[in-house]
């Protein structure tokens, strides 16, 4: 007897059913090869030859030759398949030693396991040799009862109505206290202008100056020191700061507890920042009793928090889509099928209704007219029309007849056909694209990936910058104390120098901070 091995391929380049056709005919041909399987969406080819005529490169080379890219897969345990199952009736080690035991001594059992404590059975197999209603015969014929482990076709894990609705409610909350703050800004500068002119058009003495300035009614001070503008802005704050924050406070922990550093860290650390300087300085001033009012930060985490949450509100919404549509995909699995065991010249002997998870490689499936494909396989007997516009969008059903190949989820319309199984379970053509959608949702885009790398060195770097903005106006202070005078106006002049220089050195330390944080890479 000669030997058979098996090897993958991994075909790129396949467009449609005709070119799967194409390699399939061709490859048949040759010396050396038994049979071979190929599965567009997979874009994998499963090829059963003779080592000592072919080897698997020869075989790629074949395949590319017909025009197509193809590579030799080195793990093969792709193929293997595996099966979850519910045993009932165990009830000691015994039990569990006899039936993996059993198992294991069948042919083209790979693998077994079974659990006492879940009546849970793992079991991989060898597609070829074995399918899961024969495991699950060989379990039946010890005496207990077995079933399959239901599988949630539901998609629920991509549902994404939990986050959108969490990043909705954080952008609402946001915005309703940014929009204030917003305001208040505005007319501080609009105000702020005015008397920029004023000081410009008519000559006052900056004590003149100061004397408008505080008869604005935001500039008026409630307590000495804390002005009407200050307060508002604080107590407008401190709700966005708790609960539109609240998950990028969760976010942020978590990554720094694995000692990375993401985009919600840099928001965090800057919003943060600036809550929490803001209100210390208005604590000093009010503790000082100050004249002119400290510059706060208050408006940097309503602003900053309503940009990021709209953006991930927008992103999550976009995700739902995606999944409402795959969700839609996955529904149009049929759940069963209608497995015949013919005689000689094809004569039905029996049939029987079996979970879709249950049938295997090599099975006669029946359909009849109106029923679904329950897996994709070759016409063997019968002809009918065919609706593939699923997979194909092609409105008009395409002609079926034997030696046709059929897509699992299409819907056969006026004969009855009897098609052999080629690829069932997850190998599928919807399987198949399910599985592509799921995994272009679970991945990241190229550019967000860099973002993220990028933000890893960013955060650090920008917290370095800081604290040698801090330690370079402290050295400049005490060397040359006329510059920070220059540039930090209106301070208490009953202070120290060393505290001026200090508070004023703080102040551009935070304001780097504050203004790198929020940067253009984090909002897009």
């Amino acid at each position: 007897t000669k030997t058979i091995s098996k090897c993958y391929v991994q075909v790129t380049g396949m467009t449609c059913a005709s070119c799967v056709a194409n390699i399939e005919r061709n490859l048949r041909r040759e010396d050396g090869i038994h049979s071979i399987l190929v599965a567009l969406m997979a874009g994998k080819a499963e090829v059963r030859y003779n080592p000592a005529v072919i080897h698997p490169s020869a075989i790629a080379e074949l395949i590319r030759e017909l025009g197509f890219g193809a590579t030799v897969m080195e793990n093969c345990g792709e193929g293997d398949g595996i099966l979850e199952l519910v045993v009932r009736g165990m009830t000691c080690a015994s039990c569990v030693h006899k039936i993996e035991s059993t198992l294991m001594k069948t042919n083209g059992v790979l693998y077994c396991s079974v659990a006492l404590a879940t009546n849970k059975a793992h079991i991989k197999y060898d597609p070829e040799l074995i399918g899961p209603r024969d495991v699950i015969q060989a379990i039946k014929d010890l005496g207990f009862t077995t079933s399959l482990v239901k599988k949630d076709r539901s998609a629920s894990h991509l549902d994404h109505k939990q986050e959108i609705r969490q990043w909705k409610r954080s952008f609402i909350v946001s915005l309703v206290f940014c929009i204030p703050v917003m305001g208040l800004m505005i007319y501080m500068m609009v105000m702020d202008s005015q008397l920029a002119d004023a000081h410009v058009h008519h000559n006052l003495s900056n004590k003149e100056m100061e004397a408008l300035h505080s008869s604005m009614v935001l500039e008026y001070q409630l307590l000495p020191g804390l002005s009407v503008m200050n307060f508002l802005s604080f107590l407008l704050c401190v709700p966005v700061q708790m609960f539109g924050g609240w998950h990028f406070y969760i976010q942020a922990y978590k990554a720094l507890k694995h000692k990375t550093a993401n985009m919600d860290v840099l928001i965090v650390l800057a919003t943060t920042i600036a809550f929490a300087y803001s209100f210390v300085i208005l604590l000093v001033a009010m503790a000082e009793k100050a004249k002119v009012n400290p510059v706060t930060f208050f408006d940097t985490p309503p602003m900053l928090f309503v940009f990021i949450s709209l953006g991930r509100w927008l992103e999550h919404v976009a995700k739902g889509k995606t999944s409402e549509a795959l969700a839609r995909l996955i529904s149009l699995q049929a759940t069963e099928a209608t497995i015949v065991t013919l005689g000689p010249d094809n004569v039905l002997l029996s049939e029987e209704q079996v979970d879709v998870e249950l049938v295997q490689r090599g099975d006669i499936v029946k359909v009849i007219p109106g029923g679904k494909f329950p897996v994709d396989g070759r016409v063997i007997e019968g002809h009918s029309m065919v609706d593939e516009s699923l997979i194909t969008g092609e409105a008009m059903p395409v002609t079926k007849k034997p030696g046709n190949t059929v897509i699992a989820g299409s819907i056969n319309q006026n004969g009855s056909l009897l098609i052999s199984a080629t690829h069932v379970g997850a190998d599928t053509t919807l399987s198949q694209i399910v599985k592509l959608v799921e995994e272009a949702q679970t991945s990241k885009a190229p550019i967000q990936q860099f973002a993220d790398k990028l933000s890893g060195y960013f955060v650090p770097s920008i917290v370095a910058v800081s604290v040698v903005t801090l330690f370079a106006w402290i050295i400049i202070g005490f060397v040359d104390f006329e510059i920070v005078e220059k540039y930090f106006l209106g301070y208490n002049k009953s202070i120290s120098a060393a505290e001026v220089i200090i508070r004023f050195a703080f102040q551009a330390s935070i304001t780097v901070l504050c203004i790198a944080c929020p940067c253009s890479l984090g909002l897009a």
